[in-house]
């Protein structure tokens, strides 16, 4: 699943966007590109955090869903594993040799069920949630069927308003029926605040956060007196990471977007009131795009449209440049204004797309690139698997 790329196999612009080597300037578009003193910055910054913090860093795979990506994270930012949140997904890193894979969500098709018990014949930790007690029977019989064991979390809802239990009441029933489980065994709580990793002000983001702590503690209070210790309280995003390593209550992380991140979180202010993407981190994701016609004098017309990205939260930036922007889109076309005529045809643009994570879906490769040149291409190995 991993295998090295044989380049001397690919052709430009048939296989690939790009070959080692190659001046970023010749690139075919439009394609993702990764600025790796950008992305190694990112990934070290982040882990040198977390271990400075007494943290584990579990980095969330879904983000960029490339094994090679993940290694880097391994290596040179001492992340102890992934978190995925579809089966096919965590099945992909675990073939590429990521050792500690957790699917972050609930896993209740029995045939998903079954594969994920068959994971661990991988050579993988395997973990995943839960918020139903029914489904702890039925981990338990798959994992039972193929001698291995699953590890599972329960679930908190602690303000996102999707998956999880709410009381800690409901969080001791599932653990202590976990841990009684043949096959199983009880990992911990997940506790993700998703809901609020994109409010603009870290004021707001803090005070929600305080919400998912207090509920947090308490479920881990609650397991403690029953005599059920959690070797994970895991959660934390790119927009919260803080609070979460300095709470007291969580022991590891689960940040994905720092590592390239996009418009949609590049807005979003720290503590000082700026934006993240000033200091905090770097952009090292783009979508490049290459101007293919300009007939009307104030738009240039670029090849990237909807199906190189994902405009869900909303359009993409040009990247380094306050005199040209990205209007609109349709399927194969992107609108530029260029109302000074600055543009020409062939001329290419680094566009920042509002959401990383369903852009880097679409792609094959990332082309990763370092002082002008190509560098490297890396598969977007789980590219596709939603199931």
């Amino acid at each position: 699943m991993n295998a090295p790329v044989n380049f001397d196999d690919l052709e430009v612009g048939f296989d690939v966007p790009a070959l080692p080597g190659m001046d970023e300037a010749d690139i075919q578009t439009p394609c993702l590109i990764l600025d790796l003193d950008a992305l190694e910055r990112n990934i070290k910054k982040m882990g040198d955090y977390a271990a400075a913090h007494g943290m584990r860093h579990r980095v969330h795979g879904k983000m960029h869903k490339s094994v090679d990506v993940a290694k880097l994270q391994e290596t040179l930012g001492g992340a102890c594993g992934v978190c995925c949140q579809k089966v096919s997904e965590a099945e992909v890193f675990a073939r590429g040799g990521i050792k500690d894979v957790m699917v972050s969500n609930q896993v209740t098709d029995l045939v998903k069920i079954d594969r994920l018990a068959r994971m661990p014949k991988l050579g993988a930790r395997v973990l995943c949630c839960v918020d139903d007690p029914d489904n702890v029977a039925n981990l338990s019989a798959a994992a039972v069927k193929h001698g291995t064991q699953i590890e599972a979390l329960v679930e908190i809802d602690c303000g996102a308003g999707r998956c999880g239990v709410t009381t800690t009441q409901d969080v001791v029933k599932i653990a202590k029926m976990i841990d009684a489980a043949d096959g199983l065994k009880f990992a911990g709580i997940q506790a993700y605040q998703g809901a609020m990793q994109h409010m603009d002000s870290y004021g707001d983001r803090k005070a929600k956060l305080d919400i998912a702590v207090a509920q947090v503690a308490d479920a881990v209070s609650g397991l403690k007196a029953e005599g059920l210790e959690c070797d994970i309280v895991g959660g934390g995003g790119t927009g919260s990471y803080y609070f979460e390593s300095t709470s007291g209550v969580y022991n590891e992380l689960q940040c994905g977007s720092y590592a390239f991140m996009d418009a949609d979180y590049g807005r979003i202010l720290d503590k000082d009131g700026k934006r993240i993407d000033e200091g905090e981190w770097q952009n090292a994701l783009f979508i490049l795009t290459t101007v293919m016609s300009h007939s009307k004098a104030d738009k240039a017309i670029v090849d990237a449209g909807l199906k190189a990205q994902s405009v869900d939260s909303g359009l993409p930036t040009v990247f380094g440049r306050d005199d040209v922007e990205y209007l609109k889109c349709s399927d194969e076309h992107g609108v530029v204004a260029d109302a000074g005529g600055v543009l020409k045809v062939n001329d290419k643009l680094k566009l920042v797309p509002g959401h990383c994570d369903p852009t880097c879906n679409v792609h094959d490769w990332y082309v990763g690139v370092r002082g002008g040149k190509v560098e490297t291409l890396w598969p977007v190995s789980a590219r596709g698997k939603a199931y």
